[in-house]
């Protein structure tokens, strides 16, 4: 009973320690590209990598929103 208590209670401290990225979000921004507006969720201008589309026209891949978000992050981290 003691080791059960124990091993829920590590994987419950470990658990505690996550990051999520929820807790970095910051105000959607919406971008406009050549094939319509995207709209990007951006995080904290330390997680540029984490930025990604949240919508996109109809005619973009979820790789290329994604890529514009990311542009979009990084040109915020570099102040424009």
């Amino acid at each position: 009973m003691t080791l059960k208590l124990f091993l829920v209670s590590a994987a419950a401290a470990a658990l505690t320690g996550c990051v999520s990225p929820e807790q970095f979000e910051t105000t959607p921004v919406q971008v406009q590209s050549s094939k319509g507006i995207v709209t990007c969720q951006l995080y904290t201008k330390d997680r540029v990598l984490w930025d990604r589309a949240i919508d996109r026209p109809a005619a973009m891949s979820v790789q290329e929103a994604d890529a514009i978000c990311k542009q979009e992050g990084q040109r915020q981290k570099d102040g424009g």
